[in-house]
């Protein structure tokens, strides 16, 4: 019993790096804040894959200040359910996510994930966490048929290489 307690605690491998919570969060946050649905009269549901690294520091944040309402969804039928207007995934890859979207058409629909480095299929945007910082890139092709309109400046942040 005596050598369980200097056993070394076991974290799952999609566990988020301690202190990039924070800057996952503010990155999707402020895609959010610019992003426009055609018909939403209230903030859009954020349904944020569980395997993600960062779902506890997603749904972290007051909710009246927060830009979305985040759901932890275990699946693309959950999702469905959950009728999200904002998919943030997890472990799932590009094609993955692509055929998930695809379950959603025509609705308008935010795309975000964090593990998709090459950002030429799947989500619209592409967080890229590295040691020293968080960035994100653009797919333009998802997002131009996600039927949400970005403001241009957040398309010009993923260009500018200052923002790193």
């Amino acid at each position: 019993m005596l050598a369980l307690l200097f056993l070394p605690p076991v974290t799952p491998a999609f566990a988020a790096p301690a202190g990039k919570g924070s800057a996952v969060r503010e990155i999707v946050s402020g895609i959010v804040s610019y992003t426009r649905w055609p018909a939403l009269n209230d903030k859009p549901t954020l349904c944020i894959f569980s395997s993600s690294a960062y779902v506890s520091a997603l749904q972290k944040g007051d909710a009246d200040t927060r830009p979305y309402n985040p759901v932890t969804v275990q699946n693309e039928q959950e999702a469905l359910a959950s009728r999200c207007d904002a998919l943030y995934f997890g472990l799932e890859s590009p094609e993955s996510q692509q055929a998930i979207v695809r379950q959603f058409a025509p609705r308008p629909l935010l795309t975000l994930s964090e593990q998709n480095p090459d950002c030429a299929i799947g989500s619209a945007f592409c967080l890229q966490i590295r040691p020293q910082r968080v960035t994100f890139s653009v797919n333009l092709d998802a997002l131009s048929r996600s039927g949400v309109r970005v403001n241009p400046d957040v398309l010009m942040l993923a260009r500018n290489k200052e923002h790193e």
